[in-house]
């Protein structure tokens, strides 16, 4: 089954009157993804969540692409990338197809000037650095290193950092966010193969109900735009919900590898999935234990994906000169596989501790003036020997 969860008051029949203990009565919102079909929750307002007081300005955001189809492998120094106080200006956009939004962020300051809501996307955010708390209408989740933040489309929130050098990677998804189907029986629970299960998510908590008039400013995104709307109320007054669409956090810590007797392929890595990209989780472990194996990864052809590595910590077996928060793009089209000497490195090796994330999408990525500013210009021949 979808993890059900709930958090304040909501009366025991959905759809019925839900009174206020000194009259009047709570404003129900259904909050779901794709129609009325996916995934929904049921949230109870002090004040309808509809009061629009202004639309204030309008500008767009979208990213401004260098190089439309692709065929070159590139590596990205990530952590080049300039912080920027504000958190949705320190957020820049390096890879996009029509399905998704791959980016980076160093954000310094907390989000608490004003709320943020993605209209368009579910958001998948990776913390490399820093600590703090993510701040929603359906309660707050702390988070630390290693934690994807996992926050559906339409969630209105803002983010507490406890620190000021913090390092995220970002996806946007125009699809919901799953756990993959074959670690789940056919009613949704984890299978006991399953690198993770249902304890390890962290869910919403600490449901802040804010019972308040005025003037407050949601910078919402759509269709490539960021508007600015004034509502009447504050956007945390639910005082109670339910159901099976919120946002939750899932450590990379807590994934726990499948391994080998012989090198197995990418998919074992495999956290996230929707209709049009994976997310792979790949960390510390033991290698294949054949007396002839080769822990090193086979060469291999990218004809049905845009493969993406973001790399977080450790030792990166089959690379060369690879370091914290680079990312490397090696585009469908052409194979590739370890780097000159990675193979023979590795044999006789019995473990890694290296830590880095996967996007793999299924349709091509164009590259982003931002991302060629981070560009190492020479990475595509790095398998010259």
């Amino acid at each position: 089954m979808p993890i059900y969860h709930k958090l304040g008051n909501f009366p025991q029949k959905r759809h019925t009157q839900f009174e206020k203990p000194n009259g009047g009565l709570y404003y129900e919102q259904l909050f779901g993804t794709e129609g009325f079909h996916g995934h929904s929750s049921l949230l109870y307002h002090v004040h309808r969540p509809t009061q629009v007081k202004e639309i204030l300005a309008s500008h767009n955001v979208d990213p401004k692409i260098a190089i439309g189809k692709n065929i070159k492998s590139l590596l990205l120094k990530g952590f080049e990338l300039k912080p920027a106080d504000d958190f949705l200006d320190s957020r820049k956009a390096m890879l996009v197809n029509r399905d998704c939004t791959i980016g980076l962020a160093a954000p310094k300051k907390s989000l608490r000037d004003y709320f943020y809501k993605n209209a368009d996307a579910d958001e998948m955010i990776f913390i490399h650095k820093g600590t703090g708390t993510l701040r929603t209408m359906m309660g707050n989740i702390p988070f630390e290193y290693g934690d994807y933040l996992i926050i559906p489309r339409g969630i209105i929130y803002q983010i507490e950092f406890d620190t000021e050098e913090n390092r995220l990677f970002y996806v946007e998804s125009f699809a919901p966010f799953y756990t993959p189907k074959r670690y789940k029986n056919e009613s949704g629970q984890h299978l006991e193969h399953s690198p993770f299960c249902e304890r390890d998510f962290k869910l919403p908590t600490d449901l802040e109900t804010h019972d308040e008039k005025g003037d407050f400013l949601i910078k919402i995104k759509k269709e490539g735009m960021l508007h600015e709307v004034v509502y009447a109320t504050h956007p945390f007054d639910v005082v109670g919900w339910d159901g099976y669409n919120f946002p939750y956090t899932f450590s990379i810590h807590n994934f726990e590898p499948i391994t080998g007797r012989v090198h197995l392929p990418p998919p074992i890595h495999q956290t996230f999935e929707t209709s049009t990209f994976v997310v792979c989780s790949f960390v510390p472990r033991l290698y294949d234990y054949h007396p002839k194996s080769i822990p090193a990864p086979y060469n291999h052809s990218n004809i049905d994906s845009d493969e993406v590595l973001y790399y977080v910590d450790g030792d990166f077996m089959s690379r060369n000169n690879i370091e914290q928060g680079h990312i490397t793009l090696h585009p469908k089209g052409i194979p590739h596989g370890p780097a000159p000497g990675a193979m023979e490195r590795s044999i006789g090796h019995t473990e890694t501790q290296e830590l880095a994330v996967m996007v793999d999408t299924f349709r091509p990525l164009m590259v982003t003036e931002e991302a060629m500013g981070l560009d190492d210009g020479k990475y595509y021949k790095s398998w010259i020997e």
